[in-house]
């Protein structure tokens, strides 16, 4: 069994609906919506918005020491141009920008957003790091 992988990656959120029209408004594609959850295929992984009560009752954690934790996700890209090109689509989306894209000392390229909820993405080039045709990571 391969142990190195992320088969789900949930955020929990107080507002379901708006985080979900957040992402379809991406342009991700919403594979389930449901009262609690909603869930969008990741080529091989599954992304998640949960009610963030409900997650905090499966977890065994109260609501307020959840918060947003010193977490980033991040989308890599082939090009600079298309870094840019996501994050203003982010931005137009209703996200808020944390540090708009710039070229970064190690050599990449990079800016970060937080979505309505507080969740902070990174969109990145990072050129020592080669991508499919699919967008995954050689």
């Amino acid at each position: 069994m391969n142990k190195n992988r992320i088969t789900l990656i949930t955020l929990g959120v107080r507002d379901l609906p708006r985080a979900t029209k957040f992402y379809r408004d991406l342009g991700w594609v919403a594979e389930e919506i449901l009262p609690l959850v909603a869930f969008f295929d990741m080529n091989g992984a599954k992304f998640g918005l949960y009610n963030l009560e409900k997650l905090a009752e499966d977890l065994g954690r109260d609501v307020d020491t959840l918060g947003n934790g010193a977490t980033t996700l991040a989308q890599n890209f082939a090009t600079e141009a298309e870094v840019d090109e996501a994050f203003a689509l982010a931005i137009a989306a209703g996200a808020t920008e944390c540090k708009a894209p710039e070229k970064i000392f190690w050599g990449g390229y990079s800016g970060t957003f937080a979505d309505p909820e507080g969740h902070v993405w990174e969109l990145a080039m990072n050129p020592f790091w080669g991508m499919d045709d699919e967008g995954k990571l050689k």
